[in-house]
């Protein structure tokens, strides 16, 4: 029980560095949008432990991913409100993927590749648009559109989703092989 505890804790500290990481290094995070917003592999090392730890570690690798992305600066924070609904809400739900991870590895443990596969699908979906819609939100409410006479309701609906459905199909491809070549890394061991 207690190297099970401590094997959470650091997975979840790796992931979530990791995540940060893949976001800030250049070369791996296509920046699109002055204001925040870029296509990367970093919502991955959530998606891996929310599949591996469920909601409880999905949610606080996200969550902590957000709050490391204000603290090391990349946040661009207009309001306190705004920084916690695009930095500590958006980032957090992204580990609602954990709601598939008993089906996940119940479907590894018995071969069920094609069950799996699918339900990491479902996973990054829901995840990817959880975050989309915290980000919307927080778009409608403190930025205005940068376009005259456009909507404030389809600027955010144009700016998020131009970096969301990238990094969101980019996330399932990446994930979906991975796990596909090496399923049992989504089993617990210890």
């Amino acid at each position: 029980m207690r190297s099970n505890r401590t094997l959470f804790l650091i997975e979840v500290a790796m992931f979530t560095a990791l995540a940060l990481m893949l976001d800030i290094i250049p070369f791996l995070s296509v920046k699109l949008w002055v204001q925040g917003g870029s296509v990367s592999l970093a919502m991955i090392p959530v998606f891996i432990v929310a599949f591996r730890w469920g909601l409880r570690g999905g949610l606080l690798s996200g969550f902590l991913w957000g709050v490391l992305q204000v603290a090391v600066g990349t946040g661009y924070v207009l309001h306190p409100l705004q920084g916690f609904i695009d930095y500590a809400l958006a980032f957090t739900v992204i580990g609602f993927a954990g709601v598939f991870s008993k089906q996940i590895q119940e479907a590894v443990k018995s071969g069920e590749t094609k069950t799996y596969l699918t339900y990491i699908t479902l996973g990054v979906i829901l995840g990817s648009m959880l975050r989309f819609a915290a980000h919307f939100a927080a778009g409608v409410v403190f930025f205005e559109s940068a376009v005259d006479g456009q909507s404030v309701w389809v600027y955010s609906l144009l700016y998020n989703i131009s970096y969301i459905i990238p990094s969101l199909v980019i996330s399932a491809i990446v994930v979906f092989f991975l796990f596909h070549k090496q399923p049992k890394t989504l089993v617990q061991t210890a």
